[in-house]
Parts: C-alpha cells; sequence; structure tokens
C-alpha cells in the first residue's frame, strides 16, 4: 500500500514508519521538524527506496494538498500533534493550531483526494486520527475505566486541543462521509521517545546523579502501552476497524507515577551498580496545575472487534526500555538548551 503518515520523526509516528517500511509499504513521511521530530527516529529506513519524507507544516494547505495529489495515498494516518502538557500550559497557541487548525487541513485535502477515487481505491480508503485518552479527562480511584462512549472533559490546553481535533474527525465523517477511524490511547513508552517524556528524564537523570523529579506525591496513576503494541493496534484499526468507530488502545497496566520511578530505579539498580541505589535520588517538586489523578483505558472493543491484544506487560516493557536507552546513550544527551532554542522559535514562527 502507499501509506501516508503525518508526525513520522516523532516517536510513535517513527515506531510506525519503520513497521510499515519492514513490511513492505511505501511511505510518505509529512513532519514539520519541530522540537519532537528527530532524524535519528527514522535513519534505519531513510535509504530506502520506499520511504519518502517531506518537511512539511501540517497547516499549510497548499503543501498538504500537494502531498496528497502527488503521492496519492491508499490509507493516512494522522499522528502530528502536539503533545506535552506542560508545554502547552505555557503556550497554548501552537497547540490550538497544530492540533485543531492542522488537523482540519489534513481532513479537507483528505476529503478533496478521496472524492477523485473510484471502486475499490475509493471503498478501501481510510483515514486514521490517532489521539489520546487524556480527552475524556480524570479519574478518581474507584471510576471504571475510560470507554469510547466516555463523555469528553478535557482539563489542559493539549488535552482540549486534542478534543477538538477529534470532534472535526467525527464531523468529516458524518457530514462528508469521509472514512475516518478514530483511535485514542494511553500513555506510550518505549524506544526513541523524547528525552522530555517522564520515562527517559528518570533514566537521563539517574545516570547523571541528578535529582529525579516527581511531581506532587507522585500519587497520578497512569496506565502505560508499549508503543510497538499502540502501532500495531493503529494498523488493525485501519485493517478491520469500522468507519466512524473510535476505538481505545490500552496496556492494561496502571501505575502510580511513584511505582513507575521506583521500578525504573530497580531496573537501573540491576544493571549499574554504584554505592546507593537510584531510588534514592528521587525528589517530590510542585505539581503542575491541572494534574489529572487518574487514566485508565478500556480495551475491550478493539479487542473483541479488532482481535487486538497487548504484547508486553509493563515489567517486559520497562526492561526492554530501560536496555535500549542504556544501548543508545547518545539520545539521553540531546541537548536540552538545543530543544529549549526550536520550541522557541517555533513559537515565533506561529505568532508571525
Amino acid at each position: 500500500m502507499r501509506i501516508l503518515v503525518t508526525g513520522g520523526c516523532g516517536f510513535i509516528g517513527s515506531e510506525l514508519v519503520r513497521n510499515l517500511i519492514r513490511n513492505g509499504h511505501d511511505v510518505l513521511n509529512l513532519d514539520a521538524m519541530t522540537y519532537a521530530g528527530d532524524a535519528r527516529s527514522v535513519a534505519s529506513i531513510a535509504s530506502d527506496p520506499r520511504y519518502t519524507f517531506r518537511q512539511i507544516d501540517i497547516a499549510d494547505a497548499d503543501s498538504v494538498n500537494a502531498a496528497f495529489s502527488g503521492f496519492e495515498p491508499d490509507r493516512v494516518f494522522h499522528l502530528a500533534a502536539e503533545s506535552h502538557v506542560d508545554r502547552s500550559i505555557d503556550g497554548p497557541g501552537i497547540f490550538v493550531r497544530t492540533n485543531l487548525v492542522g488537523t482540519s487541513v489534513m481532513l479537507d485535502a483528505a476529503l478533496a483526494f478521496w472524492r477523485t477515487l473510484e471502486g475499490a481505491a475509493k471503498d478501501g480508503f481510510r483515514f486514521i486520527h490517532v489521539s489520546t485518552d487524556e480527552v475524556y479527562g480524570s479519574l478518581t480511584a474507584s471510576d471504571p475505566a475510560f470507554v469510547e462512549e466516555t463523555p469528553y472533559a478535557p482539563n489542559s490546553p493539549y488535552a482540549a486541543s486534542k478534543a477538538g481535533a477529534d470532534h472535526l474527525a467525527r464531523a468529516w465523517v458524518e457530514t462528508y462521509g469521509l472514512p475516518v477511524i478514530i483511535t485514542n490511547c494511553s500513555n506510550n513508552y518505549g524506544p526513541f521517545q523524547h528525552p522530555e517524556k517522564l520515562i527517559p528524564t528518570v533514566i537521563r537523570t539517574a545516570l547523571a546523579g541528578g535529582q529525579i523529579p516527581v511531581y506532587g506525591k507522585g500519587e497520578n496513576v497512569r496506565d502505560w502501552l508499549y508503543v510497538a503494541d499502540h502501532v500495531a493496534g493503529m494498523i488493525r484499526a485501519a485493517d478491520a476497524g469500522i468507519v466512524g468507530r473510535k476505538y481505545n488502545f490500552g496496556g492494561d497496566a496502571e501505575r502510580t507515577n511513584i511505582d513507575l520511578v521506583r521500578s525504573l530505579c530497580r531496573l537501573l539498580d540491576a544493571r549499574r551498580t554504584g554505592e546507593n541505589p537510584f531510588e534514592s535520588q528521587i525528589r517530590f517538586v510542585t505539581d503542575r496545575p491541572g494534574h489529572d489523578l487518574r487514566y485508565a483505558v478500556n480495551s475491550q472493543r478493539a479487542q473483541s472487534e479488532l482481535g487486538w491484544v497487548p504484547s508486553a506487560t509493563l515489567d517486559s516493557g520497562l526492561s526492554e526500555t530501560v536496555d535500549w536507552y542504556l544501548a543508545h546513550p547518545d539520545w539521553l544527551s540531546r541537548d536540552a538548551a538545543e530543544v529549549a532554542r526550536l520550541g522557541l522559535e517555533q513559537k515565533q514562527r506561529t505568532s508571525r
């Protein structure tokens, strides 16, 4: 197949791109290469003749339309998004532009292209809109896990922008008939994750001998999903999902932040001996505004309708993840000042 991927140099997108190339598909990767994009994540397949990269801002309608008409995809996986909650609190504007405006541009371009298709090509076209469990809001300790019908109640600018994008995707199905499938996932982890995210931050800071930061008392609960399992679910949704349906993907692996951090410390202790256990470096820091207490995802629809189940347990996935970062120390040493500079330049471009 010919598959267009947005955000394919990001954490989840690059896992998808590598998977698709390994399985013989032609891939066009559209990525604006903001601070979250990293060419190293697709270096292993960059020279493959089936892989094409274009540095494109998905809010640029002319560039996006040209990509559709030139590549003529059979499928679209739309992952490009601003996704860091703390950054959304400091600067929500870019989240609105990328996640809302960018998604509307992508949907419009897909609709215009889809309308040119006929027969089996038109019937088989799919647009997979990839979202997050954060659109559902926060759960108490005793609440049942999120299901696809859970009302939306986003609590951060990031979550609100993704919720709006989900509503746009649904509207393009209902109004125009565009064959869209929406997926919502729990917290992903694994190789190639951006260094500012929780798990890479813990590993990097622990190895550097610094203070490992944990928000509040570390009591916030997240459901963790190994990135390769998430990608397998997205592909399965494209293969077997029902147009207009939503599918939740979770790892069935809830853990408090402090317990997750301690697990990582113990895994590092087993691999790097020192005078003191890494857990001694944990420090609690001021909680962020609007920090949701708990996320939990019910994946029964994906399991029953798509035949998807996560293959990694949290323990096995974390073990593999720690080993990968230890084998790739250059990934963890990405210069923080450069990351901040790219983020600032991005905000400046958006404000012009």
